[in-house]
């Protein structure tokens, strides 16, 4: 494809980087944030943006209308807005100009902290300009400022289906177990590439997984001003806080013996993945205080129902050893999901056999009037906080598992080998039960 502007060949049809890199270049001078850090941040991401979609901008808060408060967490609030404009796709040579996305709804997130400018707001920024393209975290417009507050904003993709946490809340006994091992195999895929991108995201949880549809559509990560890329965790080694949801945070992470690795990420998928298929949130009926903390250091897991099918009972309990080394990548779990997701489309292997035992088991406790399904409505203890804030324990002990859990691990992995296959459709399981 060539430019007609410059007659050079560009990568996509609609964008010419060397032309568009001008023509932002030319127009610097136009514009100001008001804070120069800001400023030259936008120009870079302006002037090595290859497609449009790397792309930010400054936006004046006058363009967008209809704002509203949305969501309020531990380090930040949320809007909700329509930007007037839209996002810029490409340029409009005929008329001199760019072309835009027309008006859109967006999102607008407010960094609580201290002052204008601080390490978590530069941070998401960085984190997200790192993974634009990669279809693993919300689209990232641009940067505004309250003219009430005079808080930066990043402005961000809007996606309409809300987070996990929500929908799990309101749609559990609706999602069947072709949705659970797709989320679960989506989530794994995801965290392989942010691992690859040398990112650990930190302040993993239902909260922070969004999508624009939970019946049919991908999911996205955001919320990464806690993530740090992992060179520069090495670098600062003395950085020492913990942040995060309590019941989602490794333990070795929680008692401050190890710096928050890719391992950590996998225990924070253990607890969504726990989440996922039961539709409980974990610990629920406590306070998240340093007592549980404690516990978790020293083995405290939520429990799995025992009609669980084995292999994801056994798959989360790997996720969240207290040993990290045993703990497997995200290209691990990937592999192994995305077996067990084609296995159960297809009828097959295993993993179809278990579930279907346990689905049998939930209808003949229904019709027996004990009920297993979830009730969307239980109650949390008033203590139980699901939202990111800074957890300031102490003399927290060394993690260790549970006495009995290694054995409960070996038995079930040893289970699986009492699987005899008589013929192409019939096999004889024996299942480990967790109590």
């Amino acid at each position: 494809m060539v430019c007609p502007g410059c007659y050079r060949s560009r990568i996509s049809w609609n964008w010419c980087k060397s032309c568009n890199s001008t023509r932002f270049e030319n127009n610097f001078d136009k514009w100001t944030s008001g804070n120069d850090i800001i400023d030259k941040f936008i120009q870079d991401a302006q002037l090595n943006a290859d497609y449009y979609d790397k792309v930010i901008e400054w936006i004046p808060y006058e363009r967008f209308k209809g704002i509203r408060e949305i969501a309020k967490g531990g380090f930040g609030t949320i809007y909700c807005a329509e930007w007037i404009d839209g996002c810029i796709e490409g340029w409009d040579i005929e008329n001199q100009q760019w072309e835009r996305n027309g008006q859109q709804e967006v999102v607008l997130k407010r960094f609580d902290g201290i002052g204008d400018i601080n390490e978590d707001f530069l941070n998401e920024m960085t984190v997200h300009l790192k993974s634009i393209g990669k279809s693993i975290s919300t689209s990232f417009y641009g940067i505004t400022k309250g003219p009430e507050t005079y808080k930066y904003m990043m402005v961000l993709e809007y996606l309409g289906g809300g987070n996990l946490r929500n929908y799990l809340n309101n749609n559990f006994n609706n999602i069947n177990w072709e949705n659970k091992l797709y989320y679960l195999k989506q989530l794994a895929d995801i965290f392989e590439e942010i691992h690859e991108l040398g990112i650990i995201h930190y302040d993993f949880h239902p909260g922070n997984i969004l999508s624009y549809s939970f019946n049919d559509s991908l999911l996205h990560i955001s919320d990464f001003g806690l993530s740090k890329l992992i060179e520069k965790n090495v670098e600062n080694p003395q950085k020492r806080n913990v942040f995060g949801v309590l019941p989602y945070i490794a333990p070795e992470v929680l008692c401050g013996n190890e710096e928050y690795t890719k391992a950590a990420d996998v225990y924070s998928f253990a607890i969504i993945a726990y989440e996922i298929i039961t539709g409980f949130q974990p610990y629920s009926y406590v306070p998240h205080d340093e007592e549980l903390a404690l516990k978790i250091c020293n083995g405290l897991r939520p429990k799995i129902p025992f009609h669980t099918p084995p292999l994801i009972t056994r798959m989360i309990m790997r996720c969240w050893n207290a040993q990290i080394n045993c703990r497997p990548t995200f290209e691990e779990l990937y592999e192994e999901l995305k077996k067990y997701h084609d296995d159960y489309l297809n009828n097959t292997d295993i993993i179809t056999i278990q579930i279907k035992e346990a689905k049998e088991f939930s209808k003949n406790q229904e019709a027996a009037d004990i009920t297993t399904t979830t009730p969307l409505n239980y109650r949390t203890h008033p203590q139980a906080i699901y939202t990111s804030r800074l957890l300031s324990f102490s003399n927290l002990p060394k993690p260790k598992n549970e006495e009995n859990f290694g054995k409960q691990l070996e038995e079930l992995s040893e289970s699986f080998s009492h699987i005899i296959t008589t013929s192409k459709y019939q096999l004889y399981i024996v299942f480990f039960f967790i109590s």
